[in-house]
């Protein structure tokens, strides 16, 4: 059963927590929208999921006061990683297992973007195209950090991906958190010299010129599935123009340790596209959100980016949203390197090397507990006796009807 979450508040004041926004929108619109969209299996799975987290739907459990002075209900959450009301455990665990990882080194924050004019290609071939990006930035980084002339040993690497943009446009890119150094074939820690990583001249042509070859070979031998109207000729100029182009990839600034950037990833690894704290009103028609500006951040305060509203029809804003669905199985996030599992021993010596504890001598990270749950059985604030707790079978009736039964 997955883990539970209070969603009605003791029958004594009377009232019922809103429902969040996001699912509400799709409680209301997505009926009606799929009778008239064509949808995959997985993407009706995860609409309805978000539709039933912590409702009757999917059963739960009461606590309630043996004599019948209050009763609290808590509902069971859909688990779902494009649910943004239950990705807040899930992605908490993530982030305990990482930051156990890494090592005490500085760490760089790059990120690879996918240029917008092969979109059409990504979208036809998700399951396709995202090992061949991770594969295109890992053979990108592998490559360049192995070569003398830059660092000469294997570094750590932790990439995750995200398809959105602030608009919830579709926009496939790749951020890396990169150790700041790496284990030599001689057995003994190197770091980057001058805080410099990498070019970024040579980083973004050696990057587009492995993902521009990946996806050659699979057009020529017939292994990607090409748009509507699009030939295979018509594919290879695609590519051939793309090559022509300078591909968006960005160097951050060094940082002390990676933990600030493996936070930032956590974020988004679930919970979908867009959280509920940003949504501010909808109706039959449309849906307003909040979205980060950059293009009006001011060059010169360094601040934060402009927050701005966008107001979208109500198809064109599900269209965006399953459009960041990933098919089942797609693995989002990878470690390669020292940072892969299979490099326990490095790693463990290059902690030591470092100063730090090995893997091995760290403790387990704990999970962190969900802090709606309680930890022990409450008692009844009338009566001070511990309240009995009993389960809400999937697909209940109602907990207000089903309360007033047990008085």
């Amino acid at each position: 059963m997955g883990h539970t979450r209070k969603s009605t508040v003791e029958r004594q004041h009377g009232r019922r927590p809103s429902t969040p926004p996001l699912q509400t929108i799709f409680q209301d619109a997505f009926p009606a929208y799929e009778q008239t969209h064509p949808l995959p299996a997985h993407v009706r799975r995860a609409a309805r999921a978000i539709m039933q987290c912590r409702t009757a739907a999917l059963g739960g459990h009461v606590q309630a006061c043996p004599d019948g002075h209050m009763a609290r209900i808590w509902y069971n959450s859909c688990r779902h990683r494009a649910c943004p009301q239950c990705a807040y455990l899930q992605t908490e665990r993530w982030l305990a297992c990482q930051q156990g990882r890494l090592l005490a080194c500085d760490h760089y924050h790059v990120i690879f973007t996918l240029p917008h004019d092969l979109n059409p290609l990504w979208l036809a071939n998700v399951s396709v195209m995202t090992p061949l990006l991770f594969q295109a930035v890992h053979d990108t980084l592998r490559t360049l950090l192995a070569d003398p002339k830059y660092l000469g040993a294997q570094p750590g690497l932790i990439a995750a991906l995200h398809t959105w943009s602030q608009t919830l446009m579709l926009h496939p890119h790749v951020h890396c958190l990169v150790t700041g150094g790496g284990w030599t074939p001689a057995g003994t820690w190197k770091s980057v010299r001058n805080g410099f990583l990498l070019p970024l001249a040579v980083v973004r042509v050696i990057f587009r010129g492995k993902l521009l070859s990946l996806i050659e070979g699979l057009i020529r031998r017939g292994e990607l599935r090409l748009p509507a109207g699009l030939e295979p000729s018509g594919a290879l100029a695609l590519l051939k123009a793309s090559a022509r182009k300078k591909w968006n990839v960005r160097i951050q600034e060094r940082y002390e340790h990676g933990r600030g950037v493996v936070t930032y990833l956590a974020r988004y690894l679930r919970g979908g596209p867009i959280k509920n704290s940003r949504l501010v009103r909808h109706d039959s028609d449309s849906v307003t959100f909040r979205y980060a500006s950059h293009r009006d951040t001011p060059s010169s305060g360094g601040g934060p980016p402009a927050q701005r509203l966008m107001t979208l029809p109500m198809t064109e804003f599900l269209n965006r949203f399953f459009s960041h669905i990933p098919p089942p199985g797609l693995q989002v996030v990878r470690a390669y390197g020292l940072y892969c599992r299979t490099r326990r021993g490095a790693l463990a010596q290059c902690r030591q090397q470092l100063g730090g504890k090995s893997t091995e001598d760290l403790p387990p990270p704990r999970a962190p507990a969900d802090s709606s749950i309680p930890a022990t059985i409450p008692t009844c604030p009338v009566c001070g006796r511990s309240l009995t707790r009993s389960s809400l079978p999937r697909q209940g009736r109602s907990p207000p009807e089903w309360l007033e039964e047990r008085r």
